[in-house]
This record gives C-alpha cells, sequence and structure tokens, in this order.
C-alpha cells in the first residue's frame, strides 16, 4: 500500500512539472509539488543550549577530530532520503550521540557537513535521520 502511495505521489509530481512546462499550472504550484519531491522533510534549527548533554559531547568530539567510540562515527552520509541540503557524496559525515540505557547505537545522530572537524554545519536528529534540526549557536 506504501509503495502505491509513493508511486501515485511521483506520477503526480511528474504530471505537476509536464504541466508546468507546458504553462498550464501555476509556477507557486509547481515549485510546490517538485520542491517536496527533492526534500522530504523541512530542516528546523535547534539551539546548542537545547541539545542533550550527549550531542554537546559529541560535538566536542567532532571538532577535536575523535577518538570516537562507535566504529561507525565518522563515516560518509548519504543523504539518500534528500533530507538535507544536496551537496556532492562524501559532504555529510555521522556522528552517534549516546542514548542513556540503550543497548544500541540508538536513534540520535548528528550529521555534519565539510570538512572533518568542522562543527558550524551540523544538524540534530533524534529519530534516525527522519526529521533534522540544524544546530545553531
Amino acid at each position: 500500500m506504501a509503495r502505491n502511495g509513493l508511486r501515485i505521489k511521483g506520477v503526480l509530481i511528474g504530471v505537476v512539472a509536464l504541466c508546468a512546462l507546458s504553462g498550464s499550472v501555476p509556477d507557486a504550484l509547481a515549485r510546490k509539488y517538485t520542491d517536496s519531491a527533492a526534500t522530504n522533510v523541512e530542516v528546523g534549527t535547534i539551539a546548542l543550549a537545547q541539545l542533550p548533554r550527549e550531542a554537546v559531547n559529541t560535538l566536542n568530539l567532532i571538532a577535536a577530530g575523535g577518538p570516537y567510540p562507535y566504529e561507525k562515527d565518522g563515516i560518509v552520509f548519504g543523504n539518500f532520503e534528500r533530507v538535507l541540503p544536496a551537496h556532492r557524496r562524501g559532504y555529510y559525515h555521522e556522528y552517534t550521540v549516546p542514548t542513556p540505557h540503550a543497548r544500541n547505537r540508538g536513534a540520535r545522530r548528528i550529521v555534519c557537513g565539510g570538512p572533518l572537524q568542522r562543527t558550524d554545519n551540523c544538524y540534530y536528529s533524534d529519530d534516525h535521520y527522519t526529521s533534522f534540526n540544524r544546530i545553531v549557536e
């Protein structure tokens, strides 16, 4: 059922895009549908002071270049869901934010864009990449 919903959405986006090219759909409406295809979720912001203590500790580790507590910390984040702004592959790296009492890595992550150890373009997710908030000071 979910697959059919995605297929219908894809067809709708294609129809709207074709109509926009032919001039029969207002530009604002066409932009709404084509933008939503490229970005599934709107990115909000979160103040550094609002982050959990573990996330602040993770940001400090990123700035220091490690060492990281999890083997997968620092790997390339593919942004396959296209939730974050589009960049070339390798631009984003992901890091685990420990979740107290979790038996595994948990769902919390920080994803940073740009050179390693740079923390001025980072995003926080507490739901394993379903949504992101850009970290601001």
